[in-house]
């Protein structure tokens, strides 16, 4: 730590920055208040030990200054004169401690210990705050298109209220990512964020996990559980795959958000937490109500700010700028290859039935392949480069045979990469992981039956 000895007595100084010193602090001396106001403009100190009574500006000023320009400085006060006013005057001021003079260096130096814990613990917790912004922020949610910045505009919305949320949106949209971003970015952010995930709880358990239970409740309960409300109190439940909450155990959801009352699974008394539900569904739940398979009273709780999250294919320009967050993300800077202009094109063009989950994981697969400078076709999974649609149900129980079918797939797959290769056959054919040669027996095989 920088430490500042500000005494109009030379001796005094001296001697103490020497001590300081020894002790390993770097110590600066000022003779005056004004000395030291010049020296902190040019030098960073994380702490001012000051005499009290110094001619033109004493201790009292100087703390005054220091704490209305440098707050994050502590300010130690040496004195001769040490009152019980003197104290609690300067401890109001801002002082972190003072000093009775004559004293040891000893003394002091354990003041300053204290000053480099607590300055340890401060660090500490910036980190946390920088990490959590940086895990939680928005730079986690990648887009520029109109989708994305109607989102943008929703999550803006959803901070300032703890009014419920429903996040609808196929699977790999992110539901989860935007649900922690408005916990940790919104007025609840000091208090726990807590998920479940209601398609992976067996049914009979979601009530338990929800509301806890009683030692006892039933079969395996050996001890008294909290739910996930109980221990959200103040904070944010993450109700994923909310569809999949049992018709039975709806109506208990449902007074829970009315009344914040609920009580444990075997339990007789009733408890309270404040908590705000983030639910979501890959499922359009009016139609689960109007099958009778969800309650339409629940359904509308929910649905007090409904938010629908576009799929990937619904905001083609984005993808480029999600494969070079990806690509930043997974790749040393040493090591980030580029994607080639052709590669670009295709995953553009590709239908991402997994959105931006599947492009996620299509980065790391590809940092497994040990790809070179850049990233070429055939780099990508056949999946990708060539995508077959799903055959119709006509076209499988019609007229055509098993040769037909097997023939019409061979005659799309080599012209989908013959398109993809500008007509370049031995690219075509490198595409398919296929002989050049054989490529092109197969090719003038389709010539010549489209010729007759």
């Amino acid at each position: 730590m920088n430490i500042l000895i500000v005494d109009d007595e030379k001796i005094k100084r001296v001697t103490l920055r020497e001590d300081l010193e020894e002790a390993g602090y770097d110590a600066f001396t000022a003779s005056s208040g004004d000395e030291a106001l010049e020296l902190l403009r040019k030098e960073p100190f994380d702490v001012v030990v000051t005499d009290i009574r110094m001619q033109q500006m004493d201790g009292i000023e100087l703390l005054k200054r220091v704490k209305a320009d440098y707050p994050d400085i502590y300010v130690i006060i040496m004195t001769a004169y040490a009152t019980v006013e003197t104290a609690v005057e300067t401890m109001k001021l801002g002082a972190y401690d003072y000093i009775t003079k004559p004293f040891s260096s000893d003394e002091l130096l354990l003041i300053l210990d204290r000053v480099k814990r607590l300055k340890s613990l401060e660090e500490e917790n910036r980190d946390l705050r920088l990490r959590l912004k940086t895990d939680h922020g928005y730079g986690k949610l990648v887009g520029e298109s109109p989708a994305m910045k109607e989102v943008f505009e929703n999550i803006e919305r959803a901070l300032s209220s703890s009014l419920t949320l429903l996040l609808q949106g196929e699977t790999g949209t992110g539901k989860d990512i935007i649900a922690s971003v408005i916990h940790y970015n919104g007025t609840r952010k000091s208090h726990p964020f807590i998920k479940l995930s209601c398609a992976t709880i067996p049914h009979e358990l979601i009530e338990s996990e929800l509301f806890g239970h009683e030692k006892g409740a039933f079969t395996g309960a050996v001890r008294q559980k909290k739910g996930r409300f109980e221990m959200a109190d103040k904070g944010t439940v993450f109700l994923d795959e909310a569809d999949d909450i049992p018709l039975g155990l709806q109506v208990k959801l449902l007074r829970f958000i009315d009344e914040k009352t609920f009580e444990r699974v075997g339990g007789t008394s009733s408890m309270k937490a404040d908590v705000r539900i983030i639910a979501a569904t890959k499922v359009d739940l009016r139609k689960k109500v109007e099958r009778g398979e969800f309650r339409e009273d629940l359904y509308y709780r929910l649905k007090v700010f409904p938010m629908t999250l576009p799929l990937l294919r619904e905001r083609k320009e984005d993808i480029p700028l999600l494969i070079d967050h990806f690509l930043q993300k997974t790749f040393p800077p040493d090591k980030r290859p580029a994607i080639e202009p052709d590669c670009l094109d295709v995953l553009i063009g590709y239908h991402w039935p997994g959105n931006v989950r599947e492009l996620k994981h299509l980065i790391e697969r590809l940092s497994l392949l040990k790809v070179g400078k850049s990233i070429k076709l055939t780099d990508l999974p056949q999946e990708i480069r060539l995508p077959v649609l799903p055959l119709s149900k006509e076209l499988i129980f019609g007229k055509n045979s098993f040769e037909d079918l097997i023939s019409s797939t061979e005659r799309e797959l080599i012209t989908s990469a013959l398109q993809i290769a500008g007509g370049n056959k031995s690219k075509a054919a490198e595409i398919l992981k296929m002989k050049p040669s054989t490529f092109r027996d197969k090719f003038k095989k389709i010539e010549s039956t489209e010729i007759r």
